[in-house]
């Protein structure tokens, strides 16, 4: 599945990245802490998170990330939105909660 089929079938605002709206996901990952990122995600997979700084873009990029999804309607630093242009990360935005949207894309998943 491609990051743009999550965010059209899932309504999810497009903040930066647009270059990587192609990417493949193969699946998904949800965490906060960077370091559990670093240590457990895979290639590929899209990073469900409420961080909003640019060192999530470190992350992303050193772990081959598809793209980020920041939750709770909260947006990213000016920062973060420059450096995912820069990296063709894309960086999205849901008003739901973690939970909520790691369910919805495994059921996409599916």
């Amino acid at each position: 599945m491609k990051v743009k089929e999550i965010v059209d079938k899932l309504g999810l605002k497009i903040f930066s990245g647009n270059s990587g709206l192609e990417n493949d996901v193969i699946g998904g990952y949800t965490s906060d802490l960077l370091s559990d990122v670093i240590g457990n995600s895979i290639e590929g997979q899209i990073w469900i998170t409420l961080q909003t700084h640019k060192n999530i873009l470190a992350v992303a990029s050193l772990k081959d990330l598809s793209a980020i999804i920041i939750v709770k309607g909260l947006t990213p630093d000016r920062d973060c939105i420059d450096k995912s242009n820069e990296e063709g990360i894309p960086v999205l935005g849901s008003n739901d909660y973690s939970f909520e949207l790691s369910g919805k894309i495994y059921k996409l998943m599916e």
